[in-house]
């Protein structure tokens, strides 16, 4: 059979396209846009059930079937994202020793305070465009904090970060990425002179005084948690009131009713996740998903988005449910590499969404859902820009 080519219409119609593959069958070789030859999985039970099988590495070790993915740096790459356990369980503990549901609930006011500022400066115009005036800047400057990154820092930082997510030119996005590692290896530095009450301190005297990590896995995690943390919340913030807006039944409905908050934003991730895809996993022996032998050391992508509109999962999949009941949705992993994020992601979400519904109760687009223009990735799904009316 021939491959499936992993075209435009996974960017700008992926419900339509994996709606299509679904139909066809449970697992369909690939071709990425890079010419990479892939194994994908469409379906919600093979989907969950790969996630949490021992058997998928993330190690790219295992990758012998010409794997292309970001070349990074040995100091950048020895994060949880490449790792198995024994290795993944040692540094996920130490790391959740760092990033703690307390240490996360403290940064609520302060979270709060944010979304404050940066809607007191688009408060008084007609318009505004809001992933650069609010989705961006929240999670970044969030993430910051919680690293510890002066403000006088922050702006060459998200561009940084920026430039490498989405690379206006091969070269910059190298040269971004060797000065977003040249910052990180500096700010440990001055870490371990002057250390504080944020989380990358604390990483730092993890490794020194225990030398329960590596001065790589150090440099590492911190980069995963930038990355992990900021690009996943631009995305899940732009999408979810992009797709709120595009609904006006669906939004008077929260507006109506905050206390459906909460399951909105489960809702919202199960709708249009950020990551359409799992991270890449590589079988270290022949095995068999969905009746489909896939042989070892290939690439194997697991499709979120298209789990979560899986009918034989979620009745109803392409409508947009806030009170969905039963919604285990996948956005943030399932079994040993469950998101360590999930709780802050959460919350800044519910922040974002309740801060600009109240603020703005005449919100609405500014243009037809279908003008509405998304960065041109099939692996995560995120917006150009939103704009929007404010009243």
């Amino acid at each position: 059979m021939r491959p499936v080519e992993i075209d435009d219409e996974f960017v700008t119609c992926p419900h339509a396209a994996y709606a299509r593959l679904r139909g066809q069958g449970p697992v369909h070789r690939a071709v990425a846009p890079d010419g990479s030859h892939v194994w994908l999985v469409t379906r919600y039970d093979d989907v969950r059930a790969a996630l949490a099988d021992p058997r998928l590495s993330l190690d790219k070790a295992h990758a012998t079937g010409g794997y292309r993915g970001l070349p990074l740096p040995p100091a950048l790459d020895a994060n949880l994202l490449n790792m198995d356990a024994p290795e993944h369980t040692r540094l996920r503990r130490i790391v959740a020793r760092a990033f703690t549901a307390h240490r996360t609930e403290l940064l609520r006011p302060r979270v709060q305070e944010i979304a404050d500022e940066l809607l007191d400066a688009v408060a008084g115009r007609e318009q505004a465009e809001l992933m650069s005036a609010f989705a961006g800047p929240l999670p970044i400057t969030v993430i910051c904090e919680l690293l510890g990154v002066d403000a006088r820092d922050r702006p060459d930082f998200r561009a940084w970060t920026d430039e490498t997510l989405a690379p206006s030119t091969p070269d910059r996005a190298r040269d971004s990425l060797r000065s977003l590692y040249a910052f990180l290896v500096d700010l440990i530095a001055r870490k371990r002179a002057e250390p504080g009450a944020d989380m990358l301190s604390t990483l730092v005297g993890l490794r020194d005084d225990a030398g329960s990590l590596t001065e790589d896995e150090l440099t590492s995690t911190a980069f995963l948690v930038l990355f992990a943390g900021y690009e996943n919340t631009v995305n899940l913030i732009g999408n979810g009131l992009a797709a709120l807006l595009a609904r006006p039944a669906q939004l008077a409905a929260v507006r109506s009713d905050r206390e459906l908050l909460s399951s909105t934003v489960e809702e919202l991730l199960r709708f249009d996740p950020p990551p359409q895809l799992a991270i890449r996993r590589f079988p270290k022996e022949d095995l068999e998903i969905g009746g489909v032998r896939i042989p070892a050391g290939d690439t194997v992508l697991l499709s979120l988005v298209s789990a979560h509109h899986d009918p034989a999962r979620f009745p109803s999949p392409g409508e947009l449910l806030p009170d969905r009941a039963d919604n285990a949705h996948l956005a943030f992993g399932h079994g040993p590499h469950f998101c360590i994020g999930a709780p802050l992601a959460r919350m800044e979400a519910e922040i974002a969404f309740s801060t600009v519904l109240a603020r703005f109760p005449g919100l609405s687009l500014a243009v037809d859902p279908a003008e509405l223009r998304w960065r041109p990735s099939f692996r995560n799904r995120g917006l150009r820009e939103l704009p929007v009316r404010l009243s």
